[in-house]
């Protein structure tokens, strides 16, 4: 299926590893021509330079989000090659912390990382979009977002923000060809999220091997009907669907692949 996005420019933050190095791979296998963004300069070439031997198109821009002159910066790199058609809001963090550990500043900084960032690529990237009358705004949500943990409050309470903001977003650009959508994946076996299950696994009983920890950790943490963790892949595809022209008619929309985590009717 060809999701019509030859000649389109993609923006993906928190491209140069994991989820946001999947998705924008995944773009650029569909012709677009994308800018990988991270802060670690190896890293994010890297990930540039395999997607030019693939036979893609790709440039770096390179910036802290969490600044203003960061996301400057990086919205220079991006509208150097020409407009960014599609924005894709990936880039975040999270700590795994409990209520009491987690404190006012962290909250604080992770609010500034996770909301506040996508907010700053918006404001620099949106108004082109309206000069153009073409656009899609993709934010990365969360589970988390509509059933939170007790566990790293402070991040949780980011991704209901991302999801709100993503709506907002839509309705001011009501009129437009510029939509506005989220994607909320569930847990995905990125490098971080393994880390973290191998290391408190042992001690929550689930076992010792990734093995044997792997399906505990499912059950315990991410109930879901396919009783497993997702794919970064699963999701880049469910964001190129949104970025191509067959979206056109979705806006304000979450699509959930979280495996049916979220049990819900609507």
């Amino acid at each position: 299926m060809d999701l019509k996005l030859k000649g389109k420019r993609a923006l993906v933050t928190g491209s140069s590893n994991g989820l946001g190095a999947a998705t924008i791979r995944l773009l650029a296998s569909e012709g677009a021509e994308v800018i990988v963004h991270g802060r670690d300069e190896a890293r994010t070439n890297a990930v540039a330079e395999s997607i030019r031997a693939d036979g893609g198109h790709a440039v770096v821009a390179l910036g802290d989000l969490s600044t203003d002159s960061g996301a400057d910066a990086v919205a220079s790199a991006a509208l150097a090659g020409g407009p960014v058609d599609i924005l894709v809001n990936n880039a975040g963090f999270y700590r795994h912390l409990s209520w009491t550990d987690a404190s006012a500043d962290e909250w604080a900084e992770t609010y500034n990382i996770n909301v506040v960032s996508g907010v700053r690529m918006i404001q620099r990237l949106v108004p082109q979009m309206r000069e153009r009358n073409w656009g899609r705004v993709i934010t990365i949500g969360g589970g988390l977002a509509l059933q939170p943990m007790n566990t790293h409050p402070q991040y949780n309470a980011t991704l209901a923000a991302r999801h709100n903001l993503a709506v907002s977003l839509a309705r001011e650009l009501k009129g437009t060809r510029i939509t506005s959508n989220i994607v909320s994946p569930g847990a995905i076996l990125v490098e971080a999220v393994k880390d973290l299950v191998e290391h408190i696994g042992p001690s929550r009983g689930w076992g010792e091997t990734w093995e044997e920890i792997m399906p505990n950790a499912v059950n315990s943490l991410i109930p879901n009907d396919r009783e497993r963790f997702g794919y970064p892949d699963e999701i880049a595809s469910a964001v190129a669907y949104l970025a191509s022209e067959y979206a056109e008619y979705i806006s304000g929309a979450t699509i959930r692949v979280d495996g049916g985590l979220i049990r819900g009717a609507f």
